[in-house]
């Protein structure tokens, strides 16, 4: 189930914004102070936040800001403000969208809803993008939510090839020639071993975005939606 926070002072307003998304389907936390905003979002992980600009002791800017700085997860821009300049600033600073209130709450959630499926994985010769988590295979940097990750060389050429071959079940032994490469005379276990310490560099990576998964008697999956 994705996951919305809600930082909206407006109790009434965040009150309807949690109905109409629990009604489409969606988790829903409500923040109602900006001091409180970033330490609810580095806790809960959301898989998207909407975000009201006028708050109390934080505004809505230094939050997003702040989210940017650790994190690619969509954030929604609420406001009353409707000023084309306020926009483009919300749009500049990292805002993936930005609504105006008053609003209709059918209207937030169909642009929740488009905005999620933008995070669809996108694999080209340069990088690869799995919502949260970024390959960039020229400088072989990984990060997660901003994050950078260190892997060893092994690790870092397993999870690469992963990535270009998202959604295939792959056995051991094509792992092993991909990777180890056709003259390795160590035991498969080594594939485990590597996938072992993946999955734990990557624990923070949100299920719904993807995951390594095991085939029984087979192999694994670099299984993303």
């Amino acid at each position: 189930m994705k996951k919305i926070l809600i930082v909206e002072d407006e109790a009434p307003i965040s009150r309807v914004l949690k109905a109409y998304l629990v009604k489409a389907g969606y988790e829903v936390e409500q923040v109602f102070d900006g001091g409180e905003a970033i330490r609810k979002f580095m806790q809960w992980k959301p898989s998207l936040v909407l975000l009201d600009v006028r708050l109390p002791n934080q505004d809505g800017w230094k939050i997003l800001r702040t989210i940017r700085e650790n994190s690619a997860c969509p954030v929604m821009m609420l406001t009353a403000l409707d000023d084309v300049e306020q926009r483009l600033k919300g749009l500049r600073e990292g805002a993936d969208d930005y609504l105006c209130k008053p609003f209709v709450g059918e209207e937030v959630v169909a642009r929740v809803q488009a905005v999620l499926r933008r995070q669809i994985h996108v694999v080209t010769e340069d990088a690869a993008i799995f919502g949260q988590l970024k390959i960039h295979y020229s400088s072989r940097e990984v990060t997660l939510g901003g994050r950078s990750l260190t892997f060893t060389p092994r690790d870092l050429d397993l999870l690469i090839f992963f990535s270009r071959h998202p959604n295939q079940s792959l056995s051991r032994e094509q792992l092993i020639d991909a990777v180890w490469g056709i003259d390795y005379e160590g035991s498969d276990r080594a594939v485990d071993l590597s996938v072992k310490r993946i999955r734990q560099l990557l624990k923070d990576w949100p299920e719904e975005e993807g995951e390594i998964a095991t085939m029984r008697g087979l192999g694994y999956q670099f299984r993303v939606k």
